[in-house]
């Protein structure tokens, strides 16, 4: 059985915030997002909203749909 969604996020999430080689306090602060939130969404607890993904992917510097390619 797949993984579910928000766990494939998570990972694809950490993955692009450690090649940044930043902490989760950081980058949540780049997202102006709390901290807690960016640990849960890397967890696969969080279901994230649209425009959160999109603060997330801009941080990031890549398009929603390359931040959905990890994935």
């Amino acid at each position: 059985m797949p993984l579910d969604i928000r766990i494939r996020f998570g990972r694809a999430l950490r993955r692009q915030r450690q090649k940044l080689g930043v902490s989760q306090e950081a980058f949540a602060d780049m997202c102006q997002l709390d901290r807690t939130y960016i640990g849960g969404i890397e967890r696969g607890e969080r279901n994230v909203a649209l425009v959160n993904i999109d603060k997330i992917a801009k941080t990031l510097r890549l398009t929603i749909a390359d931040l959905f390619r990890g994935v």
